[in-house]
C-alpha cells in the first residue's frame, strides 16, 4: 500500500463524502447560480477518487469533460476503475499539486476538502486560477470547522456540554498558525480569491442536514449512523491523562483541557445508534470568474 496518507483512506472517503451535499442543491448551483449552459472542461485539484466529478458531470451539459489531479497512486487507480464504468470523458494526472505543471486550458477549476490540508493554500489558489481560461470559473468546496462543530444537536443534551466551541476555535487557530493548514479555510476563500483578482466572488453554504431519526428505516439508519461514526462524530477520546497532557501541550490551560476531554467523553458516551441527532457539515462553496 502507498505511503501517501489518503491512499489508505479510500473507504473512509467513499463512506462519508455523501454526508456533505444534497444532489438537488448541486443541481441548483450548476443551473441557477453558476448558470453553466455549455459543455465545459473541469479540472479537480486534489481529486481523490474523483468524487466531485461523479457528482457534477451528470448535472453539466452533455460533452463536459473532467480532469482529476492527485498525488495518491491508489486514489488515481481507484478513480480510473470507477470512471471506466461510466460514459464520462475523464482523465487523471498523478502528481504533487504543488509541483505539477498544468496548462491554462480549463473552463472550471475546483477543489473539494483539499485546501485545508495545504500549508500554502494561497499558492494553490494561484495555480488553480492560472489553469483557467479568461471568463472561466474557480469553485472551492471547503470546510469551516467551527461552524461544523456548532451544528450538532443531540436529543436531551445541551450542546455546550458536548462541544466546547471557544476551546476548539483556540485549538484550530493555533494549529493553523503553526502549520498553515486551516480547517476554517472555507470562510477565508472569498477574500483570498478577490485579492488574487477573481471577480464576482460569492460564497454559498451546502444545505445538507443529516438527521439520525429513530423512525427511519433500519437499513438507512444503520448506514447513516456508521457514516457519522466514521466521520469522527462521538469518537472515544482515549486515555484521560494522556489526552489532557496533549491538549495542555497545545496551549490550553489545565481547566480548558479537562473540560475539553470531558466534553469529548460525554459526546462519545451519549451518541449511539439509538440517539436522535441532527448534524450539518456546513461546507462553504465559493466561486468566482477569472479575468485575464
Amino acid at each position: 500500500m502507498s505511503d501517501y496518507y489518503w491512499d489508505n483512506q479510500i473507504e473512509y472517503l467513499r463512506n462519508t463524502r455523501w454526508l456533505y451535499y444534497n444532489d438537488d442543491y448541486l443541481e441548483f448551483l450548476v443551473e441557477r447560480v453558476w448558470k453553466i449552459k455549455q459543455a465545459v472542461h473541469m479540472i479537480d485539484y486534489g481529486c481523490g477518487f474523483g468524487y466531485m466529478g461523479l457528482k457534477l458531470l451528470p448535472l453539466l451539459p452533455v460533452g463536459s469533460r473532467y480532469t482529476g489531479v492527485d498525488q495518491g497512486s491508489e486514489l488515481i487507480k481507484h478513480a480510473k476503475e470507477l470512471y471506466a464504468h461510466t460514459t464520462y470523458q475523464a482523465e487523471f494526472i498523478e502528481g504533487d499539486i504543488e509541483t505539477v505543471q498544468v496548462e491554462r486550458a480549463y473552463d472550471i477549476a475546483i477543489s473539494h476538502a483539499f485546501l485545508l490540508h495545504m500549508t500554502e493554500p494561497r499558492v494553490i489558489l494561484e495555480k488553480m486560477i492560472g489553469s483557467v481560461v479568461d471568463g472561466g470559473r474557480v469553485i472551492c468546496f471547503e470546510p469551516h470547522w467551527i461552524a461544523n462543530m456548532a451544528s450538532y444537536a443531540i436529543d436531551g443534551m445541551e450542546q455546550s456540554s458536548i462541544v466546547q466551541l471557544g476551546v476548539l476555535q483556540k485549538l484550530y487557530e493555533q494549529a493553523a498558525g503553526e502549520s498553515g493548514k486551516d480547517g476554517n479555510i472555507g470562510m477565508k476563500i472569498p477574500t483570498l480569491l478577490s485579492q488574487l483578482g477573481v471577480r464576482g466572488v460569492e460564497c454559498r453554504v451546502s444545505d445538507r442536514v443529516n438527521f439520525l431519526d429513530q423512525q427511519m428505516d433500519e437499513p438507512d439508519k444503520h448506514t447513516l449512523y456508521n457514516a457519522l461514526k466514521e466521520e469522527g462524530l462521538g469518537a472515544v477520546p482515549g486515555n484521560r491523562e494522556e489526552v489532557i497532557a496533549h491538549l495542555i501541550g497545545r496551549g490550553l490551560t489545565s481547566e480548558e483541557a479537562t473540560h475539553q476531554y470531558e466534553a469529548e467523553e460525554r459526546f462519545a458516551r451519549e451518541f449511539n445508534k439509538h440517539t436522535y441527532m441532527t448534524y450539518a457539515p456546513n461546507m462553504k462553496i465559493t466561486s468566482g470568474i477569472v479575468m485575464g
